[in-house]
């Protein structure tokens, strides 16, 4: 999936939509972003030596993990982040990098959604999380 097809089930625009390409593969997704290193998230963190705030990444996880909803879910809703567990970083993402999300939804009781997901640059982990997210009517 392209961005155009992404944002027919995500409801991000702009500087806040954080995945570029996306591939379905079974019950997994795989996103992946290209840090140019002009974002807006990366002015001041820290100057002389830019990297991806942890915030960013855990958005990054779970923008490309709602991807695997069916858009007809997301019509009239909006997901949004219900909580974020056992997240730990292993590795800085800077300007240049590729980020390569891989995402899962462990389980769904609707609108609550239950997820695990990792993130890698060039093969080498950066982040893992688990995080809940719902889908809250519009």
């Amino acid at each position: 999936m392209n961005q155009e097809e992404i944002k027919k089930i995500l409801p991000h625009r702009d500087a806040m939509l954080l995945v570029e390409e996306v591939e379905k593969r079974d019950d997994e997704a795989i996103g992946s972003y290209h840090v140019r290193g002009d974002e807006w998230f990366l002015q001041g963190h820290f100057p002389g030596n830019p990297v991806v705030p942890g915030v960013i990444l855990c958005e990054m996880l779970a923008q490309t993990a709602c991807v695997l909803l069916d858009g007809s879910k997301t019509a009239d809703a909006t997901p949004m982040f219900s909580g974020l567990s056992d997240v730990r970083f292993k590795a800085p993402v800077r300007p240049g990098d590729t980020f390569q999300s891989q995402c899962h939804i462990d389980r769904a009781k609707h609108p609550f959604y239950f997820a695990s997901a990792s993130g890698y640059v060039e093969g080498k982990l950066c982040v893992t999380a688990r995080f809940s997210f719902a889908l809250v009517e519009k």
